[in-house]
């Protein structure tokens, strides 16, 4: 990523925060993992993953789809071999096709952890869409917690101009950007929620407490 942002090369960013298998199987793992995308071919041009089992399984897949050929929206379509010990109905490859699919069609638009402090300065309202119970363990600094499910109840309370959602790993965030997307709201979904946040400001800065 720091290579292709240093040659001026147009990228997009991923990140996805699933678990190694089926929840509802004993043993499932976190596993982090980003992936690196051309935006105007959606060709993939790198990933890495982060985490323990499962994690060598998906790096390969995503290295013989490089080699393939198969764009970043095509992985959403992998029929992938499937049990709840090993993995889930929709793998974690799918689920990268998934946002990237989002993010190809316009369904969805994204705001990377290392944009939000410029997007902020420049007015943008961050809004943590979490349970109130999230945002007391754990938020982003000046954030409003609005929670998904009482979005729609309180669109009132939003006050002009863009609005940055995000949640714990992205998938409610996205869902709340449709929500304000539908009622004419400028918004876009902090890619990988406030996980891929924490741990970007736990590098940028070390004191900062994400708990």
């Amino acid at each position: 990523e720091t290579e292709l942002r240093a040659a001026g090369a147009p990228l997009r960013v991923i990140h996805t925060h699933p678990a190694s298998h089926a929840g509802y199987y004993p043993g499932a793992e976190g596993m982090s993992m980003k992936l690196l995308v051309d935006p105007e071919s959606d060709r993939i041009l790198g990933a890495q993953i982060v985490g323990g089992s499962g994690v060598d399984k998906r790096i390969d897949i995503i290295a013989v789809a490089m080699t393939a050929g198969i764009t970043a929206s095509a992985l959403a379509k992998l029929e992938l071999a499937y049990a709840p010990q090993f993995g889930s109905a929709k793998d974690p490859i799918n689920q990268l096709g998934y946002v990237a699919d989002n993010l190809r069609t316009g369904a969805t638009r994204s705001l990377q952890w290392h944009e939000l402090e410029a997007a902020r300065t420049s007015g943008a309202t961050l809004i943590d869409v979490r349970s109130a119970g999230e945002y007391a363990a754990g938020s982003i600094p000046a954030a409003v917690n609005i929670p998904v499910d009482e979005l729609r109840e309180r669109l009132d309370e939003l006050p002009a101009g863009p609005v940055i959602v995000h949640c714990q790993v992205g998938q409610r965030g996205h869902t709340a950007a449709r929500i304000l997307t539908q009622h004419g709201i400028d918004a876009v979904n902090l890619d990988g929620g406030f996980r891929t946040w924490a741990a970007g400001a736990q590098v940028r800065e070390p004191a900062v407490n994400v708990v």
